[in-house]
């Protein structure tokens, strides 16, 4: 008896929207640059901790919006990069990922207030694993979170200080970050860019 092949299923369709463009997260930026100042009463002690991958580009952005608002701030002097892979509680579920450096400022992070940066706020547990490597790193004197998006469905007790957007989304949805220093056109993005072009966006990705 022949077997015949079961026909293909009909091909899932991802539905794509824009919630922030360039400018607006050029604009989301600017006000949480102005707000973390605010925050501080000024510059005195801060460093900015991006987290890989796209936590970094974000501090090093921030650091600059905050240096054009006080002209006594290196930019360059105030931003780091924490790499959280070995701290994560969800490695066994996770495809292997290379650990990226951790890069703190000269000045360290011994009581300092000391920002941590992402993209997305979701679950909390990149920043819980975040706040464990802080702990092998030194001991700030405060630690606050800025994220560009909130989405919420939040499964530890995080919260950020400076968001760029609240974005309510289902937990069927993904929330796509695409920053010109570490994506480009060709991962689907929908801004009208040729393929390899930079691109800077929010989506919300639905399959249909």
């Amino acid at each position: 008896m022949t077997s015949v092949p079961s026909a293909p299923g009909p091909a899932q369709v991802v539905l794509t929207r824009v919630v922030l463009n360039q400018a607006d997260i050029d604009r989301a930026l600017t006000r949480i640059a102005h707000e973390i100042l605010e925050a501080n009463k000024g510059s005195q002690d801060l460093v900015l901790l991006g987290i890989p991958r796209r936590g970094y580009p974000l501090a090093v952005r921030l650091a600059a919006k905050i240096a054009a608002a006080d002209p006594t701030v290196d930019a360059a002097a105030i931003v780091g990069q924490l790499d959280v892979t070995m701290f994560r509680d969800d490695l066994s579920h996770q495809p292997t990922r290379p650990p990226y450096p951790t890069q703190l400022p000269r000045t360290g992070i011994d009581n300092k207030v000391v920002v941590l940066i992402d993209d997305v706020l979701y679950s909390g547990r990149t920043i819980r694993a975040a706040l464990d490597a802080l702990i092998d790193l030194g001991r700030p004197r405060i630690v606050r979170l800025a994220v560009l998006i909130d989405r919420g469905h939040r499964e530890l007790p995080i919260r950020a200080d400076h968001v760029g957007k609240n974005l309510p989304t289902s937990s069927s949805e993904k929330v796509r970050v695409r920053l010109e220093e570490t994506d480009s056109a060709g991962g689907g993005a929908t801004d009208g860019a040729p393929d390899g072009a930079p691109v800077n966006e929010v989506v919300i990705e639905a399959t249909a």
